[in-house]
């Protein structure tokens, strides 16, 4: 199947998930995770009508964003773990940092946005399971109340949400609980109506599991293999 072929199914399957759960399918984007893929295959999806991609490294995407500047209202997330050495390219090349996971990490960001004359949103990540070897914030952590208190001052950044990766299982349905959980996290968040704070995007569910996400949830899923296919092995 064709890169087109293949979000049309994508998007089908989307649909039957969000009517399935009694919601608006309008209300989840689809965001392609174009990690590892060449401008080329990125085309190919924004020819298709997507219009929102997710890259996992500064450096990978470096290498691409030449290759893809004519393409004015693509926007680029950064989805993968972000060193806070590198948040100044960061800023420069994305429109949005979606794994926010330090107070240091999100002081960086700000100051290079500033520098760079623009304002990114950004989405905290929550690490659910609890992960050692996955980024995050756990959640009720200090950390993630500290990134909340601070908010107000990083006038360069748009807090939008929460992110999250859960444990890999290939059973879709043992990400449920962990789905519910985000879901159940930002609804907290947004009772308590905290400043410079809107935390209305959930970001999950992936290419095997994003429609069990949706009908926990899900505001923005992000796909990738169900989209261009397997990636090479390293």
């Amino acid at each position: 199947m064709t890169i087109a072929e293949n979000i049309l199914c994508v998007r089908e399957r989307i649909v039957a998930a969000a009517r399935r759960s009694g919601r608006n399918p309008g209300e989840i984007t689809l965001m392609a995770v174009s990690k590892t893929f060449p401008p080329v295959s990125i085309r190919e999806a924004y020819a298709a009508g997507l219009r929102v991609f997710g890259e996992n490294r500064v450096q990978e995407f470096a290498g691409k964003a030449e290759a893809l500047r004519d393409l004015p209202d693509a926007q680029w997330h950064l989805i993968g773990h972000l060193q806070s050495n590198k948040a100044a390219k960061a800023a420069e090349l994305f429109g949005a940092v979606d794994s926010v996971d330090s107070v240091r990490l999100a002081e960086r960001l700000n100051a290079a946005a500033q520098s760079a004359g623009k304002t990114l949103a950004v989405l905290i990540e929550i690490n659910v399971g609890g992960e050692e070897a996955k980024s995050g914030v756990a959640p009720a952590s200090d950390e993630l109340e500290q990134i909340l208190l601070d908010a107000p001052k990083w006038t360069n950044l748009a807090i939008r949400g929460l992110m999250t990766v859960p444990p890999y299982s290939d059973d879709p349905e043992s990400a449920r609980p962990y789905f519910r959980q985000l879901r159940e996290i930002r609804d907290s968040l947004a009772n308590r109506r905290l400043p410079a704070v809107c935390i209305n995007v959930l970001s999950m569910g992936m290419s095997h599991d994003f429609e069990v996400a949706i009908e926990e949830g899900s505001t923005c899923v992000r796909v990738g293999t169900a989209i261009f296919g397997e990636r090479e092995k390293a």
